[in-house]
């Protein structure tokens, strides 16, 4: 296959937007495009304010762990090698349903303002299942800009197993697990599960990861996702997917050969970022954050990985924004950028949005200041989310006509990643809240309709 991660080339994708923009779906319901100082209804979160002082960057401040490339090597080898993103996207075994296909409620869950173009629920096993919880997106426009992976384009979606109804914990709880997409093509889109592991024993072994992701970006051939029972991040490798070969309920290895609940496919972690304060503490602005939500910013030098901490909706605590830049060392392809074995934030902000269920940063052609988009869970489970656009000046949403409103976004939306190529922002619906599964919906909107929205 093809090596990616060669970024900051030029493509030509007019094509392939308008391509897009001529298959717009219709609008959900009809919304009012005024800014939130001219609206009634929820307050707005107002302009974001910056962290400046070491104290306060220093919270934020990241210590990597790499595993050792013995490890790596000796489980790649038992296992049979790489089988690569192709590998798993030509055994793709479910399909996902257009919007056309999907149910009422679940196209109920889609965004009010502004509508969304292109829409996918899921395969219906997945789309009814209480316990797994669909919790975030990258894609293959954040692992190269030219939004391909040999060949293909692909979506990866995050979901995590919580069975909050369990009187104990079940064998799969905290399992976390990514659907591969293949999105090459947009009529007919295709998946597989790939369950998320961590090498043991010198790689003679692995185990289950068991973490929320909340957040996740491939970037070049790594992938970044947020360990919700830690202070930090972990680390895959795109080139280092395993093929299970017994089919049992074990993780790990069996007596013939290799188990993973019943998985065809691993990812096994190869490193970690570690938050350097210590444990976190999620719902406080004024100590060490737990992270929340992950996207790419191509709009700064060099790219960015954007991070949120996780926050829960209602209260008076406000929540942090920052990033960390990526490293342009050659050898270190898809990790973040260190200064002998630590990462410092570069840029840090303070917004009033509480309940924060997914961040992007970009900065559009020809400005200097990044617009900072915060998605805003509402206290009600039945309400849609609201999209906030930030800066340092103020903040901006959607209003809605029917109840003049802010909360015109997806339902129970969660993190965000932007396709660079073809200027479309991708979220996902239907994180449940641990007594009721919500409508899981995977949808795209063109940035520029977000911004529009919003004036």
């Amino acid at each position: 296959m093809k090596q990616r991660g060669r970024h900051r080339r030029r493509r030509r994708g007019q094509a392939l937007r308008a391509t897009l923009a001529g298959t717009a779906l219709a609008l959900t319901a009809a919304a009012t495009l005024i800014s939130t100082s001219q609206a009634t209804g929820s307050g707005t979160p107002g302009g974001l304010t910056p962290l400046t002082s070491a104290a306060a960057t220093g919270e934020l401040r990241l210590h990597e762990n790499l595993v050792a490339r013995d490890t790596l090597d000796t489980l790649t080898e038992d296992m049979g090698g790489n089988v690569g993103v192709d590998g798993v996207l030509q055994s793709a075994d479910r399909s996902m349903r257009d919007k056309a296909g999907c149910a009422a409620g679940e196209q109920g869950a889609l965004p009010v303002e502004p509508a969304a173009t292109r829409a996918y629920c899921w395969d219906s096993g997945d789309a009814k299942t209480l316990q797994w919880q669909p919790r975030s997106v990258t894609t293959s426009g954040d692992a190269d800009d030219d939004g391909q992976w040999g060949g293909h384009r692909v979506i990866l979606a995050g979901w995590t197993h919580n069975d909050q109804q369990a009187a104990a914990p079940t064998r799969d709880e905290g399992l976390a697990r990514i659907a591969f997409v293949d999105a090459t093509d947009p009529d007919a889109l295709t998946y597989r599960w790939v369950l998320l592991v961590a090498p043991r024993a010198g790689g003679k072994d692995f185990t289950a990861v068991r973490s929320g992701l909340g957040g996740m970006v491939w970037y070049q051939d790594k992938l970044i996702v947020t360990a919700a029972h830690g202070a930090g991040l972990l680390v895959f490798d795109m080139h280092r997917i395993l093929k299970a070969d017994v089919n049992s309920g074990a993780v790990g290895r069996v007596s013939d050969g290799y188990s993973a609940d019943g998985y065809q496919y691993v990812l096994p972690a190869v490193g970690s970022y570690d938050v350097t304060g210590g444990a976190c503490t999620a719902g406080s602005d004024k100590a060490v954050p737990c992270f929340g939500s992950l996207s790419l910013d191509r709009t700064t030098a060099p790219d960015s990985l954007v991070a949120t901490e996780r926050s829960t909706s209602g209260g008076a605590a406000r929540s942090r924004v920052w990033r960390y830049s990526y490293s342009t060392a050659a050898y270190r392809t898809g990790l973040l950028a260190d200064s002998q074995g630590y990462v410092d934030a570069v840029e840090a902000y303070e917004t009033k949005a509480a309940g924060v269920s997914g961040v992007l940063s970009h900065t559009p052609s020809g400005t200097r200041e990044a617009r900072w988009y915060v998605g805003h869970a509402p206290d009600s489970r039945t309400q849609h989310s609201t999209l906030w656009r930030q800066t340092g000046s103020g903040a901006k949403a959607a209003t809605c006509t029917a109840d003049r409103s802010h909360a015109c976004w997806g339902l129970g939306t969660a993190s965000l990643s932007y396709w660079q190529e073809t200027g479309e922002l991708w979220t996902l619906t239907g994180a449940a809240d641990g007594t009721s599964a919500r409508e899981r919906v995977l949808y795209a909107v063109p940035l520029s309709s977000v911004d529009g929205s919003m004036e």
